[in-house]
């Protein structure tokens, strides 16, 4: 018996695999799945997964694809986290968003959220949320010295700012441990309204507003770089990033021009980002944040810890869904999980019902909850920069750092956000972004579960008081659900009208066995569009089959069917079932699958279109409820 060395290397006596030969095993599981060309790198390729921003997911990493110098965590570049310690002292900030205007209630709910785990308040004053006078009301009983208070007050923000400054001197709270963000972002409320008018003022007002928070109030920020108002208009990692970079700089610009030095102007930013769904590209992201801010504050002359981003990581709303929202709860848990992960200092998750209304206590104690669990059972934060090393991770860091520095750098050639903005160069960018993610979401190619997969057309739909508006007017706000949840919406007011959901008819041809993938494919498709379905089962073994089903068609009630069969049924049974359906009325005849050699045959006998696998899904439904005669 050999004893293995101390160290367990388990593997020593086992020679050493190449990477040729995992490309050799590759090609042969390509060829069983009908790719017969590609070999050596080209197999590689084939697994490939092509991201936005020119990114890609490959399926291998290896040592080769680390970065030669990352750093470590509290150090330039801060690759690794813009603290020495990063969460694991005590965890990343617990921030939560309020935007209730009732001042009695908002006042309830922060109470109740900073006795059940969040440490800092992030309110949404004047234009759609709170007013500027209620902030007295709403922070009472909040003890300022230990609860970080952070303001988003759009065009209202120093009236707000000084509303808190006064509070905080009424309650004699120490200047030095008053701590948060005044929440000034003129480049953003551009981003939100178009007004250009005031931006001018608004950034001088920011920058006056530094200068006192830097003289003042030594942990108090003046200046947000909000960078939600970009991915809420449906913009790349990249594009966000890019867009981010560009506000900071043009706020250093303002405030060393008003006086500042660099070091002080930095110190003055706290950034706002997006964290979605896509965990690793979400983890990625918060890193190359840092390091793209590093290099701007090296050639800005900043030195020392303020050139360290402090980062605000807030769960996304482009993915957040008013059907099912039960899912939102696991969206942004992952979405929590990337921003920790990714180093963020502080996070907000927003509670599941946020689509429906402002939140009631039961969906801001999960949002709370959420963050409990990562922290303190899972000791997500106990690891400074927990995925640093992982080879995927470190090289998708690289890419999306490299992508956001061109759009930034287009951006500034532009002659800055201000201008980029103003010439619609951002909107156009971001617009051509969102509609190439818009097909892709059409066709399901990325699911939005419980929406266009797997819907549930009996859900009750969540009913809360409706949220206050925020002023728009200039870049949209955008969400992957919208176009299904509003085929959704068709079929509600149907059903509202006429007592029942439209309908269409699965003509399931043959055994269980040879149809059953694709009448559960197509009846997924349907009923995300709102449509009910209605099957019946034969085994085709005689010609008077297409006769029942075409018999079963009429007392279903629809007026449009699908055939859903494998091939072979369709070849034999196809034509014969087709022109039974027409025969009995159906106004429209659909089949499942794509339809090769047979179109034609299929075609003459009644089959008006086809369902497949990365078909435009909105198209095909929209059409389907107009047949139906849905109202729009």
């Amino acid at each position: 018996m050999t004893v293995q060395p101390e160290g367990l290397p388990l593997a020593a006596e086992f020679p050493d695999a190449t990477r040729e030969q995992w490309q050799r095993l590759v090609e042969g599981v390509l060829r069983k799945s009908g790719v017969q060309d590609a070999s050596g790198v080209q197999a590689e390729e084939a697994l490939t997964t092509k991201l936005q921003d020119g990114l890609s997911a490959r399926p291998l990493y290896t040592a080769e694809d680390a970065p030669a110098d990352a750093g470590l965590p509290g150090f330039a570049p801060y690759l690794r986290g813009g603290r020495p310690h990063g969460s694991a002292v005590s965890g990343w900030d617990v921030r939560q968003r309020h935007a209730d205007p009732d001042a009695a209630r908002a006042n309830e709910a922060v109470l109740a959220d900073l006795e059940n785990g969040v440490t800092s308040l992030w309110l949404t004053v004047g234009d759609g949320g709170l007013p500027v006078a209620a902030l007295p009301a709403v922070l009472q009983g909040v003890y300022l010295d230990f609860a970080a208070v952070v303001l988003d007050a759009g065009a209202e923000f120093r009236p707000a700012a000084e509303q808190l400054f006064a509070l905080l001197a009424e309650r004699a709270v120490p200047a030095d441990v008053a701590s948060g963000n005044l929440g000034a972002d003129p480049l953003g409320l551009l981003a939100r309204t178009g007004d250009d008018s005031a931006t001018t003022a608004q950034l001088a007002e920011a920058a006056d507003l530094a200068a006192h928070c830097g003289r003042t109030y030594p942990n108090v920020r003046a200046l947000a770089v909000d960078a939600l108002v970009f991915h809420d208009a449906g913009a790349s990692a990249a594009q966000e990033l890019g867009c981010s970079l560009a506000a900071g700089v043009a706020y250093l610009r303002a405030l060393t021009g008003a006086g500042l030095t660099a070091d002080e102007a930095a110190g003055q930013l706290e950034f706002r980002y997006a964290a979605t769904e896509d965990q690793f590209l979400g983890i990625a992201k918060f890193r190359a944040a840092r390091r793209l801010w590093a290099r701007v504050a090296e050639v800005s002359g900043v030195t020392g810890p303020a050139a360290a981003q402090r980062q605000h990581a807030v769960t996304s709303s482009v993915m957040m869904t008013a059907r099912d929202p039960w899912v939102n709860m696991l969206r942004t848990t992952v979405a929590c999980l990337a921003a920790g992960v990714g180093g963020a200092d502080a996070v907000t998750v927003q509670p599941f019902d946020a689509e429906a209304g402002l939140s009631d206590a039961f969906a801001r104690r999960i949002a709370r909850n959420t963050q409990a669990i990562l922290l303190e059972e899972s000791n997500l934060a106990k690891v400074v920069d927990p995925a640093g090393g992982s080879w995927y991770v470190e090289a998708l860091t690289d890419e999306l750092a490299q992508a956001a520095w061109s759009f930034f750098q287009e951006i500034e050639r532009a002659g800055g956000l201000r201008a980029a903005l103003v010439s619609g160069l951002v909107g156009e960018r971001i617009a051509a972004t969102w509609a190439e993610r818009t097909a892709k979401i059409a066709k399901r190619r990325e699911p939005v579960t419980g929406v266009s997969e797997f819907p549930n057309l009996g859900e009750q739909p969540l009913v809360r008081e409706p949220a206050p508006a925020r002023r728009g007017g200039g870049l949209p706000q955008v969400r992957r659900a919208e176009a299904y949840e509003a085929l959704r919406d068709r079929s509600d007011a149907h059903l509202a009208a006429t007592g029942a959901r439209p309908k269409l008819f699965l003509a399931s041809i043959g055994t269980a066995a040879a149809h059953t993938a694709r009448t559960t494919f197509a009846a997924n498709l349907f009923q995300a569009g709102g449509i009910e379905t209605a099957s019946v089962e034969t085994a085709m073994t005689d010609p008077g089959d297409p006769a029942a089903l075409a018999e079963a068609f009429a007392a279903s009630g629809a007026t449009v069917a699908c055939l859903c069969s494998g091939d072979a049924q369709y070849a034999e049974h196809g034509e014969a079932v087709a022109k039974a359906l027409k025969t009995a009325g159906a106004a429209k005849v659909l089949l499942a699958g794509r339809p090769g050699e047979l179109r034609e045959a299929l075609e003459r006998a009644g089959v008006d279109s086809y369902v497949f696998a990365g078909c435009n899904a909105v198209e095909v439904l929209t059409s389907l409820l107009d047949e139906i005669g849905v109202a729009r």
